[in-house]
């Protein structure tokens, strides 16, 4: 199983760009990574809510591949802890052949399609974060989620 991580837009800030670099570099040592960006949809400004949550949508969708298991990252969805993370993602391991797709959506979230398209919703907190500190919080789990199944001393309870 690969994990993929799909985000709009590219990370701008630059200490984000270098933490998201260090968790990268990291993870294929347990388990295959790649991050996908959709670029910023162009003239957004001029789109309503909709419009633009329907544009990115499209821009997910086709990133998908046959035999993906889609999990949106959503306000919404089920919360882990840490441990329940690494749990998860181990079962899946076992249970899904090929992609496990996480996305993170737009500034306005999915469009219907999108959410149509899921098979589930996890939320990283019930607080909001910019979407370039998801990103980052995200990766960090991951990476924390394969050193807790490997028994390494990154967690800690």
């Amino acid at each position: 199983m690969k994990i993929t991580l799909v985000v709009i837009g590219k990370t701008d800030a630059g200490y984000f760009v270098e933490a998201i670099n260090e968790y990268k570099n990291r993870l294929p040592h347990y388990i295959p990574f790649e991050m996908e960006v959709i670029p910023d949809i162009k003239n957004a400004k001029n789109l309503s809510e909709d419009q633009q949550k329907e544009k990115e949508g499209e821009l997910i969708l086709k990133t998908l591949q046959s035999g993906d298991y889609l999990v949106l990252l959503d306000e919404k969805g089920k919360e882990f802890t840490s441990i329940q993370f690494s749990a998860y993602l181990e079962k899946k391991m076992y249970t899904i052949p090929k992609r496990l797709v996480f996305v993170i959506g737009g500034p306005y979230g999915f469009s219907e399609s999108v959410y149509k398209a899921a098979s589930e919703k996890i939320s990283l907190s019930k607080m909001t974060f910019s979407h370039q500190m998801i990103r980052l919080i995200f990766i960090e789990q991951v990476y924390r989620a394969m050193t807790i199944l490997n028994n390494e001393p990154y967690h800690h309870e």
